[in-house]
């Protein structure tokens, strides 16, 4: 009997740490177009390419929709970097719990946000019944994104 109260409790908790996400995601909504799950929409991806083709239809018009379907799926590696330093192998070796470790970025500066290992976004951190997130506050234009790779 306890453990349907613990399950009951469980959902309970989950409930409404999902709500609590989910207002956070409905903030989001205000400002950015996002689908049922939350993930941002974007125009471009919303209304297919087509080529000036005529009034055909067929395989040209399904074929740009259709390519970027096959990337939605694709995993990337999404981590917020609060900030880096460099230190001597020596310094690691003596590094113990409790240790500290100085980084390079202010308190209260944007978190950069990466995508396998490149900068896209900044933003602050928010929590949500003791779970991080990180609301956006910049995006990274595709030219300023070209020009970090290229400096790199």
């Amino acid at each position: 009997m306890s453990t349907d109260n613990t399950t009951d409790t469980n959902t309970t908790m989950n409930d409404a740490v999902t709500d609590d996400w989910a207002q956070a995601l409905e903030e989001q909504a205000a400002t950015v177009n996002v689908d049922q799950d939350g993930a941002p929409v974007f125009d471009s991806a919303a209304s297919p390419v087509t080529t000036g083709g005529g009034g055909g239809g067929g395989a040209a018009a399904s074929g740009p929709m259709q390519d970027i379907q096959m990337v939605l799926d694709i995993p990337v590696q999404l981590s917020v970097e609060l900030g880096r330093t460099r230190v001597p192998i020596k310094y690691i070796l003596q590094l113990a719990q409790g240790s500290i470790v100085e980084l390079d970025a202010l308190a209260g500066e944007p978190m950069d946000v990466l995508i396998n290992g490149y900068l896209i976004a900044q933003g602050e951190v928010v929590v949500v019944n003791d779970k991080f997130g990180i609301r956006l506050t910049d995006i990274v234009t595709p030219s300023e994104r070209m020009r970090r790779v290229s400096r790199t």
